[in-house]
């Protein structure tokens, strides 16, 4: 049996125009001074801020997060060492156990003086129950880094968490990155265990 075939052209329907972003609409109309709080929770560089602020408006996510790659990568000592003294670990679930929280504590110590900052390191993507194996394992094979290796590192963690603030941002909810004052979006800080007074 042989194809039929129309007669004429067959008219294609046009996609539909996306709609414009409500939350990219209004991070790119707010106000500076109201913005550059949001901004230092993704990143604790005030130039960092500054040029995401500056270069406004962006035609869509994209466009932003790849100015946010771009200003990360031009952070100098001076901003990533701004950017590191902000962080803090993410936070264990609350029902780890005692050791775990040692551990990282030791780990934590270790890093830092050998380093003198904070460790920072990126969890989106990862389950919950991988995070604590996946800070530790990150910790112990770092440490074994060069000071100037370890600084390239950092920045790249930096550099996708605050991708993935920014989004968490847009998206108004939590992505399991930890805020400037450590504290995870919808997660525990990461404090010492209770022991329980005998």
């Amino acid at each position: 049996m042989t194809p039929t075939h129309l007669p004429g052209r067959v008219a294609i329907p046009s996609l539909p125009e996306q709609p414009r972003s409500a939350p990219l609409d209004r991070f790119n109309t707010a106000p500076v001074d109201d913005l550059r709080p949001t901004l230092l929770t993704c990143l604790r560089s005030h130039r960092w801020a500054t040029r995401i602020a500056a270069h406004r408006p962006y035609p869509d996510v994209d466009a932003l997060l790849a100015a946010s790659d771009e200003a990360s990568y031009d952070l100098t000592p001076g901003d990533l060492a701004e950017a590191l003294a902000g962080e803090t670990l993410p936070g264990l679930p609350t029902d780890a156990y005692g050791a775990a929280h040692m551990a990282l504590d030791a780990a934590q110590a270790a890093y830092e003086a050998r380093f003198g900052h904070q460790f920072v390191i990126c969890l989106d993507g990862l389950a919950p129950e991988e995070a604590l194996d996946h800070v530790l394992a990150g910790i112990r094979s770092r440490l074994t880094n060069d000071p100037e290796e370890e600084r390239v590192v950092a920045a790249e963690e930096l550099r996708r968490l605050a991708r993935g603030r920014l989004l968490s941002h847009l998206r108004g909810a939590g992505n399991g990155a930890t805020s400037h004052d450590g504290a995870a979006p919808g997660t525990q800080r990461h404090t010492p265990p209770h022991t329980p007074q005998r």
